[in-house]
């Protein structure tokens, strides 16, 4: 299983520095990305739903993921400690994912229900169907940087 996702992680970022371009912007790092072909996001939605799927089926957690998914709802930030913008996107398989996206460390997504997102962070089991944080660069540079990509930018 680790093999598995391992391959999963290597492959995105290569598909990710092959067709990404990088700018970096005064609000944190922002990358115009060049959007593959259709076919080729549904089968990455359809491989982000069945791996986040098994973490959640076997109560994974800490671990790194790609999400690609639609918008379900926009909930109101959390305010204590850290403040984080928090959103539910439901996947191909149905299963919906909480995203806590720290905005005392990255930009603000502007986000509406049924935009098309793409995550990168880690996924912590919880009985909702989990949650991915860490969507954003450690200023202490001792955990893998995250980031969300939405039309065309992404916000780290």
């Amino acid at each position: 299983m680790r093999k598995l996702v391992l391959i999963v992680l290597v492959a995105a970022a290569a598909y990710y520095a092959y067709t990404s371009q990088v700018h970096q912007a005064a609000t944190g790092t922002v990358v115009a990305e060049t959007a593959g072909p259709p076919e080729a996001l549904a089968a990455d939605a359809a491989e982000s739903s069945t791996i986040l799927g098994r973490a959640f089926a076997n109560q994974q957690s800490n671990l790194q993921v790609e999400v690609i998914a639609v918008v379900d709802k926009v909930l109101s930030d959390d305010n204590d400690g850290a403040k984080h913008q928090r959103f539910v996107v439901k996947l191909a398989s149905g299963q919906t994912v909480l995203i806590a996206h720290n905005i005392d460390l990255a930009p603000r997504v502007p986000l509406a229900e049924g935009d098309r997102v793409i995550v990168y962070g880690e996924y912590e089991w919880n009985s909702k169907g989990g949650v991915v944080h860490w969507t954003h660069r450690d200023p202490a540079g001792r955990h893998i940087p995250g980031w969300i990509k939405h039309a065309g930018q992404t916000y780290q």
